[in-house]
């Protein structure tokens, strides 16, 4: 899956990875907030397209159990976070499945 998706676009991996740079604003105290779309630069705008086509790529490898699973997420980072723990489970239950597995003498 790896490939394939760099083979597409390179930096889409590594928004499913590390999760895409919304475009955001900060306010005087600090807050920070989405940026409204009529203050996007085209910087911003190629930000949110490659997050939409993260999302996509992923969505189009999917059944419709999995769709379902994942629809809701704003970024493809979560949606693959979501699908990793479907098909791997969390770091504590991939620990006790090795544990399982381990017999005493």
């Amino acid at each position: 899956m790896t490939i394939f998706i760099q083979t597409l676009d390179f930096n889409l991996w590594d928004i499913i990875i590390d999760g895409p740079e919304l475009p955001h604003t900060i306010s005087k105290e600090g807050v920070k907030t989405l940026k409204p779309r009529s203050l996007y630069t085209d910087d911003d705008t190629k930000k949110v397209q490659l997050n939409a086509k993260s999302k996509q790529v992923i969505i189009r490898a999917l059944n419709s159990n999995e769709f379902n699973q994942v629809s809701s997420c704003a970024t493809a980072k979560e949606m693959w976070d979501r699908l990793k723990v479907t098909y791997e489970g969390t770091n504590q239950v991939k620990g006790s499945l090795t544990f399982g597995n381990l017999h005493p003498i």
